[in-house]
């Protein structure tokens, strides 16, 4: 699968490359991630790539004319195009179902915003989805484009390297949640590890993680 991240920071996302099951992927090509400076696409001496709102406003917006040469330049190099995404505060919220989808497709383009947004002119004819992590506003892009990046790749056969590790995440299915975990010792400080997990009786284990899941998500509910 190939990413291709359109961002003002490249060395941001470089260097999260180079580390865990994300840089033995592209090590092995299972994995093909470009990262494109967009400041490679300005027409301004300076590399300038955003400028003030018309009518008014705080902050600076990203000018179109950058962002259109950067995915045109992908785009021409990757004939089969690519599903276009800018990280967006306004956009669909992430969610597991959503991360299999996307790791179906064979290239993604990403978009990592800055400053007060994008141009809508760029955003209309651009870009195919928006996608937001959560109800909240990071400084730009680049964090969501990796949480992006680390959770499709998880679902591409031979990144992770036990398939169980997959199937068992939290989400993978509806409703699905993690269990409670422990290892040794199977004492510390006066904290035990729940006799059931140490019986070896299969039957009784699943039923426990499946009443301690649910138990588990009533709790984070109550909190609310």
């Amino acid at each position: 699968m190939k990413f291709s991240i359109i961002t003002i920071f490249p060395d941001l996302v470089k260097n999260f490359l180079n580390f865990g099951l994300l840089e033995k992927a592209v090590q092995s090509g299972r994995l093909e991630v470009e990262v494109h400076d967009l400041r490679a696409f300005s027409r301004s001496k300076h590399r300038k790539v955003d400028d003030r709102p018309f009518s008014g406003g705080p902050g600076m917006v990203l000018m179109p004319d950058p962002l259109f040469r950067a995915v045109e330049h992908i785009q021409a190099r990757h004939p089969a195009g690519g599903r276009v995404i800018l990280f967006s505060a306004y956009g669909r919220v992430l969610d597991q179902e959503r991360v299999k989808e996307l790791a179906a497709l064979e290239h993604l383009i990403l978009i990592c915003g800055r400053y007060e947004g994008v141009d809508q002119r760029a955003i209309d004819e651009l870009v195919d989805e928006e996608i937001s992590l959560g109800e909240y506003v990071l400084m730009g892009g680049e964090v969501a484009a990796e949480a992006l990046l680390e959770a499709v790749s998880r679902m591409l056969p031979g990144v992770v390297g036990n398939p169980e590790s997959i199937s068992s995440d939290s989400f993978y299915r509806q409703d699905q949640i993690a269990f409670p975990q422990y290892t040794q010792p199977r004492s510390y400080r006066g904290l035990e590890v729940p006799e059931v997990l140490l019986s070896g009786n299969h039957k009784e284990i699943m039923a426990w993680r499946t009443r301690h899941r649910k138990t588990r998500r009533k709790k984070n509910e109550a909190d609310r």
